[in-house]
Order: C-alpha cells, then structure tokens, then sequence
C-alpha cells in the first residue's frame, strides 16, 4: 500500500504560479500511474493531470492545457504539478492520487475517474485571487 503526501499549496495572485508536491512512502512508486485531482467547493472532484508509470505518458484536462506541467521522479518517489497563469477558477483542494498498473486505458484513453485511483493523499488548498 502506498501512502501519498501533498505540499505546495497556498495563496498566489491571478497569473502567478505555484508547485504542488505528492510524495510517496514505499518502494514500489514506479509501479503506480499518479494523478491530481482537484475539488472546488459545491462541484465534483476533477482529474487535472495524471502520468504513467515512467514518465513517458501524460494526460491533462483540457482546462490546464498549456498551463499545467505534471512530472515525477521515481529516484525520490515524488509526482509534481507545475501551475503556471494560474486563474480564480483554479481554486480548489488538489489532490495526489495513486493506481497500481498502467495510466492507460486502451488506445489513446486514460484511467481519469477518481473511483479508478484507490490510494489518496490528504489535499492541499490551493487559493486564485482575482
């Protein structure tokens, strides 16, 4: 079982940026595709980005194309999300999430549903002002 750690979080201006953190105890994280997910107060939680196991393979939600950057680093059993021109509607609780096997589904589909991803960090708030 893995147990997953978020940092990074906090309060940041219209346009700026900031770096979420997940870290991962255990010796296996290479064997599990990672995800964010976020929730919004009153709306259902969201996929923003996931990775394969490797690296090799990313998914994004179309709201954070060209924004977002999800990367990892299996030496240090840590998934990151980079948030760049971040925007008052990326305000939410974010979370890291973890599944054991492949990011993909079949062909050029994802594993993106939250009840798909069974291991889940504590969230971090991340907070738009306007």
């Amino acid at each position: 079982q893995v147990q997953l750690v978020e940092s990074g979080g906090g309060l940041v201006q219209a346009g700026g940026s900031l770096r979420l953190s997940c870290a991962s105890s255990g010796r296996t994280f290479s064997s599990y595709a990672m995800g964010w997910f976020r929730q919004a107060p009153g709306k259902e939680r969201e996929i923003v980005a996931a990775i394969s196991l490797t690296g090799g393979g990313t998914y994004y939600a179309d709201s954070v194309k060209g924004r977002f950057t999800i990367s990892r680093d299996n030496a240090k059993n840590t998934v990151y999300l980079e948030m760049n021109s971040l925007k008052p509607e990326d305000t939410a609780v974010y979370y890291c999430a973890a599944k054991v096997g492949s990011l993909f589904l079949s062909g050029n589909r994802y594993y993106t549903a939250s009840h798909e991803y069974p291991y889940w960090g504590q969230g971090t708030q991340v907070t738009v002002s306007s």
